[in-house]
């Protein structure tokens, strides 16, 4: 496969960074868009390059010329039309979260490996060099046994009527950000003798049920601590993901952001030194990795499946019902 022809559910802002721009230098298609509102999937056709409209939803899924499905839509709707597009026996390109409880994740996990369709799901900061080049310090031994791994990722607030404010749509932080910060903590386990296990959570609501920020601490079954903290209301940006050890230190200041901050910092004793990995954004790796899984030429990169995805749902499942916020509804899978 030379090319990927892709379809996606929704006119989503996500899109243009996540395929619209990556795929204009490559041979991957976007064939088709369909959204709740026609007029605006026109709009989005004709702006983004995507060579026709569908009538809705179901239209895409039985569309013959679409190998692979991006689901963006509301988070809400991310389980149902996963689910749909796994039994029409699409590939599926899912954005994050991958379903809004494990519960959920289950389902939509068990439907593709039943019909034998190839998931991905959009970690994106895993394929870029900086991500990568992290790893590879900390498994090198160079900063010592590992004693922390820390995520921190702060925003500023989106609008009032954001989709990101609402329960019934599956909003809240930890759904928009604490699902990255929960995956690196996952992907730390080959250096930790596996998952960590919940030891304390906080949240602040924004309104009933919607979560503004939250934190939580783990412990990993040799003793390191898992630290995360995720707020899309704050003052400004911070992205940065650190691991520790006995010997020193590596930070990505913005990991999922390499375009705007491509520094690996790596301190060992009293010696720091700055490592710049590049500033080509996350989705263009990210792309590159899903055409080369759909096609057949690599495997799935570690934590871009869909057992994965259940594991993250499991962790963020259990901080809500720590601090008390309600697991997030699914809606039918309608449009």
């Amino acid at each position: 496969m030379t090319g990927l022809r892709i379809g996606l559910l929704g006119a989503s802002r996500i899109a243009d960074e996540a395929l619209v721009r990556p795929s204009a230098t490559t041979e991957d298609r976007l064939v088709a868009v369909a959204a709740r509102d026609r007029a605006r999937a026109e709009a989005f056709a004709r702006r983004f390059g995507v060579e026709r409209v569908v009538d809705d939803y179901a239209a895409l899924l039985a569309d013959p010329e679409v190998d692979v499905v991006y689901n963006a839509l509301p988070n809400a709707l991310h389980a149902p039309w996963n689910q749909r597009i796994v039994v029409a026996g699409k590939a599926l390109f899912a954005e994050k979260p991958f379903a809004g409880t494990a519960a959920e994740c289950r389902e939509v996990r068990d439907a593709a490996a039943a019909g034998g369709v190839p998931v991905f799901v959009g970690y994106h900061y895993l394929h870029h060099p900086l991500y990568r080049r992290l790893a590879e310090v900390v498994a090198s031994g160079e900063i010592g046994e590992v004693t922390a791994v820390e995520t921190r990722m702060r925003m500023p607030a989106p609008p009032p009527d954001d989709v990101r404010w609402s329960l019934p749509l599956a909003g809240g932080a930890l759904m928009d950000l604490g699902c990255y910060a929960v995956h690196t903590l996952l992907m730390a386990t080959p250096w930790l003798g596996g998952a960590p296990s919940l030891t304390d959570a906080r949240a602040g609501e924004r309104t009933p049920g919607v979560d503004e920020w939250a934190e939580a601490t783990y412990r990993y079954p040799g003793g390191a601590e898992g630290r995360i903290h995720c707020h899309i209301a704050a003052p400004g940006w911070e992205m940065a993901h650190q691991v520790t050890g006995t010997r020193g230190s590596v930070m990505a200041p913005m990991f999922p952001l390499p375009h705007r901050d491509d520094r690996l910092i790596v301190q060992v004793g009293t010696e720091e030194r700055v490592e710049r990995l590049g500033t080509t954004p996350t989705y263009d790796f990210q792309l590159a990795a899903l055409r080369e899984y759909v096609g057949g030429t690599a495997p799935l990169p570690r934590g871009a499946g869909a057992d994965f995805s259940v594991e993250i749902a499991e962790q963020l499942d259990s901080i809500y019902l720590a601090t008390g916020l309600p697991l997030r509804p699914s809606a039918a899978a309608v449009g």
